[in-house]
């Protein structure tokens, strides 16, 4: 039975404590902040990142140099046989890409999934890995395990201003301005490897509605077999610096689908530094192994 570890990037929002306690590696992304670098969970809080938004600092997401994966890599390889590694999905980021590149120099003992995910339900995969590994399955295994469930995720974002997808691009300056004036709150969605604009919503009351219809709508069709057989699970993530609203919306999706199992967490700063603060996301993820 080969001995795997687990690895994947704090994309995930997988913390380095959390990791230590499953026995995950977790690599740190960068960030560079009014041209100082910054790592995540190292040497920035997601209070101080949100603040930094907040204090319009120019903010831009960097993927980690090859030399910084491969060296844990093998370090990771000195003391087990095998290695999965978990990074964000490809369509978000070319650092899955460049990994999967690197990956060919190891004989097949690094294994890198596409995860198509981002976040929490990331970070399911990586517990579906786990479980994997402790039932003695190989990293080919493992990826192809993965591999085949990737899809089966779709995740629903409010955004509480157009400022920050406006900086990164992602639309117009007069997009940006007719949605302020109007308090247009899009809810994007991210299904596979693209984020794309789901609905528009007025105001953020609106957009959790919305939210919640289209979960109902993924368990009556897509996850319904699923749903049927357990194997479904709930995500909620936000970047709220008010913990109080934050749990008014996990208190809100519990009620609504309170036979499902419900993960929270913060989303991770490289979806911040787009969403901006005050944003708000509920995922619904097929889960492949029911005991982590």
């Amino acid at each position: 039975m080969p001995d795997v570890v687990i690895m994947t990037d704090s994309n995930s929002g997988m913390e380095q404590e959390e990791g230590e306690r499953y026995g995950v590696e977790v690599l740190p992304m960068s960030f560079i902040i009014n041209g100082k670098i910054y790592y995540e969970g190292m040497d920035i809080s997601h209070e101080g990142f949100l603040k930094k938004l907040r204090e319009d600092a120019q903010v831009s997401t960097s993927q980690p140099a090859p030399g910084e994966v491969t060296e844990r890599w093998e370090k990771l390889l000195k003391r087990h046989d095998e290695v999965v590694y978990i990074p964000m999905s490809g369509g978000l980021s070319k650092s899955c890409e460049t990994a999967q590149i690197l990956a060919k120099e190891y004989g097949g003992r690094v294994q890198v999934v596409d995860s198509k995910r981002v976040s929490v339900p990331q970070k399911m995969m990586v517990f579906d890995a786990i479980a994997l590994a402790k039932e003695g399955k190989s990293a080919v295994e493992i990826k192809e395990m993965l591999d085949e469930s990737a899809m089966d995720c779709a995740i629903y974002i409010a955004v509480d201003t157009l400022k920050y997808l406006k900086r990164g691009g992602r639309i117009t300056g007069a997009a940006a301005a007719v949605g302020t004036v109007l308090n247009i709150k899009p809810v994007l969605l991210m299904r596979g490897e693209k984020l794309d604009a789901y609905e528009k919503a007025r105001g953020m009351k609106g957009a959790r509605r919305i939210m919640l219809q289209a979960i109902r709508g993924e368990l009556e069709g897509p996850f319904r077999e699923y749903a049927q057989r357990g194997e479904v699970c709930l995500q909620m993530a936000h970047t709220c610096a008010d913990e109080g609203m934050a749990a008014e919306w996990e208190a809100r999706i519990r009620d609504e689908f309170p036979d499902l199992e419900l993960y929270s967490a913060r989303l991770p700063l490289c979806t911040a530094c787009h969403i901006g603060p005050e944003g708000l996301g509920v995922g619904i993820t097929r889960r492949i192994r029911k005991d982590w």
